[in-house]
């Protein structure tokens, strides 16, 4: 199983104007709030009657009784119902924020970013390097030196991809010797500088959003993946990418990363309906055709997989395509969970039925929802 390596956190506040005016069912809020359900970040907020404190549903504090908790749509329904913000998850924050000291460093390592980051230099910006290797090690399953070091090769081997010589993107990049960068670039990134300059390089970055942390990837050409972080296939659909299209992964930013964090913040605001980042969807030509099929379901409506399969000219084919729609690695911008059952229920997503009602309802689709019902658990894929 690939585990990621998550690189600068880009915060991206969000206000309440921005949420989905629907409601879950009561015991589906219970049993998320109880399991701590990722795929409810943002769909509603726990309050606690008994000590006048709201929640995000994945506080990991001590879980309340059902009976002592009211649940409220957004977090500014909470604040006017009295009720203070819990100091443990931030209910105020967008999910997943970094901390200030942590921000503050990684644009400091955005400005110097072929610069050999050591503990001496933390200590002199009055960062201690144990607290920084917990905090990265907790929430990112790497270290900040292990994150900087593949950053910096991702952007030697851009070099190489541009022309360079293995010699100079070495040195360019702080490597004193070819060797240890030959050696670095292996256990890295698990490719070789020479075949950098026929490999694409495929960039990544976290990005926040109302319902959760999301990752999105992008090559030169495009993005070729977002997805909320918490999908069970996303680490097999990523790996599929280095193995069988030959990408290297790397954790830096392009602009079409940043094009597509802009537009989904303009997204959950409500504010824009076509997004225009550019899109690479390496696939079947079957799942190709699906993909492009989803993509002509316009804003605010809703269809099904048979019909789907109709306008496909496969009209038996609606398991298919089904399963071409579940292997989509573009969340929202390839709109799947624009898909509904043909009795107008909520079924499948690999994001999760909340997400699903609650992007639906932001669009003001049509659609039964009688389906809401929590996820069976899944494992987690930070590690």
């Amino acid at each position: 199983m690939l585990v990621f390596r998550w690189n600068v956190i880009h915060p991206t506040q969000y206000t309440p104007s921005m949420r989905s005016s629907a409601f879950p069912p009561h015991d589906a809020m219970i049993q998320a709030m109880l399991s701590s359900d990722q795929t409810y970040e943002g769909v509603f907020y726990t309050a606690v009657k008994t000590t006048g404190i709201f929640c995000r549903p994945t506080c990991p504090a001590r879980k309340p009784l059902p009976k002592n908790v009211a649940f409220y749509k957004t977090a500014e329904d909470a604040l006017s119902a009295g009720f203070r913000p819990c100091l443990r998850c931030k209910p105020l924050d967008a999910s997943g924020i970094a901390p200030e000291w942590i921000t503050d460093l990684l644009h400091k390592v955005d400005r110097r970013p072929n610069h050999r980051w050591t503990d001496e230099d933390l200590i002199a910006l009055n960062i201690d390097p144990l607290r920084l290797r917990c905090w990265f090690k907790e929430h990112f399953g790497t270290t900040f030196h292990t994150h900087i070091r593949a950053r910096r090769l991702a952007l030697a081997l851009g070099s190489i991809s541009n022309g360079a010589s293995l010699d100079d993107a070495a040195l360019d990049h702080g490597y004193q010797s070819l060797s240890g960068f030959r050696d670095a670039v292996a256990q890295n990134l698990y490719t070789t500088p020479a075949r950098a300059r026929s490999t694409a390089l495929l960039l990544y970055t976290r990005i926040l959003t109302p319902l959760g942390p999301m990752i999105a990837m992008a090559e030169a050409n495009g993005l070729v993946v977002l997805e909320f972080v918490d999908r069970p296939a996303l680490s097999a659909e990523v790996e599929e990418l280095r193995s069988r299209y030959h990408y290297v992964i790397a954790p830096v930013r392009n602009a079409h990363l940043d094009q597509v964090e802009q537009e989904l913040v303009a997204y959950f605001a409500g504010t824009l309906k076509t997004f225009t980042v550019p899109l690479v969807t390496p696939g079947t030509p079957f799942q190709s055709r699906v993909w492009d099929e989803l993509r002509k379901i316009p804003y605010g409506v809703t269809t099904t997989y048979g019909a789907l399969a109709r306008n496909l000219g496969t009209p038996k084919a609606s398991r298919a395509v089904g399963h071409a729609n579940g292997q989509n690695r573009m969340s929202i911008l390839i709109p799947c969970h624009r898909v509904i059952g043909a009795d107008g229920t909520l079924i499948g997503y690999g994001g999760g039925q909340p997400r699903k009602a609650f992007l639906l309802n932001l669009e003001g689709a049509p659609h039964g929802g009688t389906s809401l019902s929590p996820p069976p658990d899944q494992p987690s894929l930070f590690l």
